[in-house]
């Protein structure tokens, strides 16, 4: 297991948490607006048309050829706040999403918010 060098190369693989237990598939990148780093994965999760993407922060993760391992528990991960797989992370749940995960939150210096999809 590494630190990605391009986190995006592994975009559609799966993720799993500390146990290699599988999460979902990683859907999308969001990047920390101050930073530019790579700060969250948005993960499918779901059956079939009961899909949702979860976030995980991609602080402490790390790749293998065929999967991203995240340094956070499965059940943290699928209770954490989620949105529709067509939709996209509004602003105001930002702040929840860091505080699932114990993690401070601050928007930028003129109020700006924290991730951005790219």
């Amino acid at each position: 297991m590494f630190e990605a060098a391009n986190i995006r190369d592994w975009i559609g693989l799966p993720v799993v948490d500390p146990s290699e237990d599988k999460v979902g598939n990683l859907e999308s990148i969001y990047y920390d607006t101050a930073t530019s780093e790579p700060a969250f994965g948005a993960v499918t999760t779901g059956l079939v048309g009961f899909q949702k993407l979860v976030f995980v922060p991609l602080a402490g993760a790390t790749v293998a050829p065929k999967h991203l391992l995240v340094a956070f528990p499965k059940k943290l991960v699928k209770d954490a706040p989620s949105i529709g797989t067509d939709g996209e992370l509004d602003a105001a749940l930002e702040p929840g999403l860091y505080e699932h995960y114990g993690l401070a939150y601050q928007t930028g210096s003129n109020g700006e918010r924290r991730l951005g999809r790219r």
